[in-house]
């Protein structure tokens, strides 16, 4: 094995996955039942370069992606080709390249409801769900937009400002490493960022969403030639593709009408942070996880972590994971 300069462990092998526009890249490692790992907005598979080495050490094939416009799968310059049904088509051709018939699909932030909608749609590919961050929450009675709308226009919560193409670009792109060295410790366990209107999360007029990011050093479990990799990342592609995901909300709304009233059978892991503002913000459908999704095994809200919580607290979701993967039905 030769191990990652970084990350003692990591030794993965890169792919490409052609689809009709373009081609998904990924990386691997490890043999065994497939776990496909989804990260969430403005990463890579590099989110996941703890939990690849721990899950191939555990006897798992560890399978990371970028989605589109993300690290090395290509961008489109079509909003609607980032729409979460475009993703989950990405996934199952990603499982399909790879030989395998169905894999168990492991989520976080945004990529948790494309990993959670991947089971919904395609139940016989998907055999188990993991959602890191983000609950599974059914499709809602207005379209997202209006709902997000409805939390004010000034400030403006950051769904919204981000809805306008070029705005946040702006913001993200004027200096990609700067951003994200606010935006991850502003989102990180012990930052105190309030989930309400005088928080990040929400932009006052004629602001940017930065002007409200704490300034300071990175968070102890991230190291600056790990952060490195992230923003260096980020600068290449720019934000436009993270950025479209949030402008297919209302199409994924419209998209999901086939699903509205169904609920995740299939075996299903969640975890969340204690001081992640969106386990504030979607406590009631963490609690409703067990009628939403039935199928669900493990439920963890870890204290003291915030919403990057793979990363924060690998360890911690290294065992709850290969714990919940070793008591799936195949698990190897």
């Amino acid at each position: 094995m030769t191990d990652h300069p970084l990350i003692p462990g990591l030794d993965v092998v890169h792919r490409f996955v052609d689809r009709p526009d373009g081609r998904v890249h990924l990386v691997e490692q490890g043999a065994g039942p497939m776990v496909l790992l989804v990260h969430g907005f403005a990463e890579t598979w590099w989110s996941w370069r703890r939990q690849i080495p721990a899950l191939a050490e555990a006897g798992f094939r560890a399978v990371a992606v970028d989605l589109r416009g993300h690290g090395g799968t290509t961008s489109s310059a079509e909003v609607p080709a980032y729409r979460t049904e475009a993703l989950v088509q990405d996934l199952l051709a990603v499982t399909s390249a790879l030989g395998e018939r169905s894999t168990v699909v492991v989520g976080h932030d945004v990529g948790s409801p494309v990993a959670a909608t991947a089971a919904l749609a395609a139940p016989d590919r998907v055999r188990a769900l993991g959602m890191l961050g983000v609950p599974h929450t059914p499709r809602g009675p207005v379209p997202p937009t209006a709902a997000f709308a409805g939390l004010g226009d000034d400030p403006a919560f950051y769904v919204s400002w981000f809805q306008t193409p070029g705005v946040a670009e702006a913001d993200i792109e004027e200096d990609p490493r700067r951003w994200l060295a606010g935006f991850v410790p502003g989102l990180s366990a012990g930052a105190g960022t309030s989930p309400g209107p005088d928080g990040l999360f929400f932009v006052p007029r004629g602001a940017r969403m930065s002007d409200r990011f704490p300034r300071g050093p990175l968070p102890a479990w991230l190291t600056e030639e790990e952060f490195d990799v992230a923003a260096r990342s980020l600068r290449r592609t720019g934000a436009t593709g993270a950025l479209n995901r949030y402008r297919n909300l209302d199409r994924d709304w419209a998209d999901q009408a086939a699903f509205a009233g169904a609920v995740i059978r299939q075996p299903a892991l969640f975890i969340g942070g204690q001081e992640d503002a969106t386990t504030t913000w979607m406590a009631d459908a963490i609690a409703a996880l067990p009628q939403t999704v039935p199928g669900l095994r493990i439920s963890a809200v870890l204290p003291g972590c915030g919403h990057w919580v793979q990363q924060e607290r690998a360890a911690e979701v290294d065992d709850l994971l290969v714990e919940w993967l070793r008591g799936l039905p195949d698990a190897g």
